[in-house]
């Protein structure tokens, strides 16, 4: 049924050159990935408002998604909150499918090609990923970037979970956190008078009237085209983390660094007014966490430097670490399920329980958290329990004016695209990345995030946001919409069966 595509078939010849011990590891991976992408984007068709499908039906036998051209596409059902790769193949009319790039390609969709390009270069980086996966040993990782080496398979529900255009073999090898390289990122010193500064520059990357930007290899062979290393020019070694462009340096800080490459769905740089911004919003993320009574802390930004342009820019901040008491781990909710913790029954509800209370409680102060696996981080007790939480990168948050007034919060004077009063825009931004997003990807299924959720929403205290939780569909982005919609900017969404209701068969 497969004939190898052509993005599979260039990273075989490039790891043939660059890696070959690799090679059999990469082809027997192959598979894997294709059914792992694939499940993902089955999730994507079954249940997001894509124009083009007029119908959904539901049978014992499966799904059919009736396509507004009489065309038929059948699989499995489709529990929306399943991680595991369940779906093997699809059937376009009795063709059967199991390569996702092919199958959307075949469907001729409007925007299908380039989405399709994206598949199959996913698929085989995926399959590269897994290829150079180590055994995770049994003990608990010593240092927060451990943690985020254990996440191969990226993105639990998005279908470009591992796509990475513009990378070569060689770069994904040298700069992929699920590879476990060291990166040499590179100083490129800016007279003090061009840049922009916000928070304190350390003074260790200063000099003599300049300041020193930490910029990533990538970013500086290919957007600031500084091919090589420059006679004298210092190195700063740090181990890459989930985003790719963070990166943990070796006296504890992160660094986020500019790196102009579109990796799911878009190209995130660091903008000048995220930079000007990025005290302010600090030192209010900290004011609003104080609020929680201890069960949230923020990594707060120390400093941020743009040298007049996003491609050259980078912004220092705590690592979660530091929130971590002798016996503690912090761990991005991403990697909880790659390592045996010692859990004990109901360890999900309990972690779903102190998530949920805590961005409520913030959602009711007017902040809504992006709280998805990656920016939200678990303070874990030497036994394994969930005690705290720590969130890390303020860049998207939406703010509610109204209701900071309510509790007597000054609204800081933040980006305009982060203001907003819609009650169905902050609670999306809430439900879809830590229900729809960190809690299902850690539960693994509709039935285990049912379960979770049951007692923890029960015992929030009783309000709109509370009902809108318990009572509707859920909130997710749209993803494989969003992939099919270049020209159409911002999230775009859909209503996924809310797993208090649903039936999972």
């Amino acid at each position: 049924m497969h004939r190898p595509s052509t993005a599979e078939a260039e990273i075989a010849d490039e790891l043939s050159v660059v890696r070959p011990g690799l090679v059999p590891g990469y082809t027997g991976a192959l598979p894997g990935a294709r059914a792992a992408v694939l499940t993902r984007l089955w999730r994507g068709l079954a249940h997001e408002p894509l124009p083009w499908i007029a119908r959904r039906e539901e049978a014992r036998d499966g799904l059919t998604l009736c396509l507004a051209d009489g065309r038929r596409l059948h699989g499995p059902r489709a529990d929306p909150y399943a991680t595991g790769a369940y779906v093997t193949a699809v059937r376009l009319d009795g063709v059967a499918y199991d390569d996702p790039a092919r199958l959307v390609t075949d469907l001729g969709v409007p925007h299908a090609e380039g989405f399709a390009a994206e598949l199959g270069h996913g698929t085989a980086s995926l399959a590269l990923s897994r290829a150079d996966r180590e055994e995770v040993p049994a003990a608990w990782p010593a240092r927060d970037w451990e943690w985020e080496q254990r996440v191969v398979d990226g993105h639990p529900f998005h279908p470009n979970c591992r796509s990475r255009p513009g990378f070569s073999v060689a770069e994904q090898l040298a700069y992929g956190p699920e590879h476990r390289p060291v990166v040499e990122l590179g100083l490129v010193p800016v007279p003090a008078g061009e840049c922009l500064v916000a928070g304190v520059w350390p003074e260790g990357l200063r000099e003599a009237g300049r300041l020193v930007v930490p910029v990533h290899p990538w970013q500086a062979a290919h957007v600031l085209k500084r091919d090589g290393e420059r006679p004298g020019e210092q190195r700063l070694p740090a181990h890459p983390l989930m985003t790719l462009r963070t990166l943990a340096l070796p006296d504890g800080p992160h660094v986020k660094t500019a790196l102009s490459a579109r990796l799911t769905s878009s190209v995130r740089d660091i903008s000048l007014a995220s930079v000007g911004a990025s005290m302010v919003l600090s030192d209010f993320g900290v004011a609003v966490a104080a609020r929680t009574d201890g069960l949230l802390h923020i990594t707060r930004t120390l400093g941020a430097v743009a040298a007049g342009s996003p491609d050259l820019a980078a912004v220092l901040r705590e690592s979660p670490e530091v929130y971590a008491a002798p016996g503690e781990r912090v761990v991005p909710v991403a990697a909880l399920a790659t390592t045996e913790l010692p859990r004990s029954p109901g360890w999900l509800g309990r972690f779903a329980r102190l998530a949920l209370t805590v961005g409520m409680r913030l959602l009711e102060l007017g902040v809504a958290l992006e709280a998805h696996g990656q920016n939200l981080l678990v303070v874990l007790s030497p036994a394994g329990e969930p005690v705290r939480l720590v969130y890390r990168d303020l860049a998207d948050l939406r703010v509610g004016p109204a209701r900071l007034a309510r509790h007597g919060i000054a609204l800081p004077e933040l980006p305009a695209r982060m203001v907003t009063d819609d009650e169905r825009v902050l609670r999306r931004k809430l439900f879809g990345s830590l229900v729809a997003g960190a809690l299902a990807g850690a539960a693994g299924s509709g039935p285990a995030l049912r379960a979770a959720l049951e007692g923890a929403v029960r015992d929030l205290p009783r309000s709109p946001d509370r009902s809108a939780l318990a009572d509707g569909p859920l909130p997710a982005k749209a993803l494989t919409l969003m992939r099919l919609s270049p020209r159409t900017s911002g999230d775009q969404w859909a209503e996924l069966p809310n797993p208090l209701h649903a039936k999972f068969r």
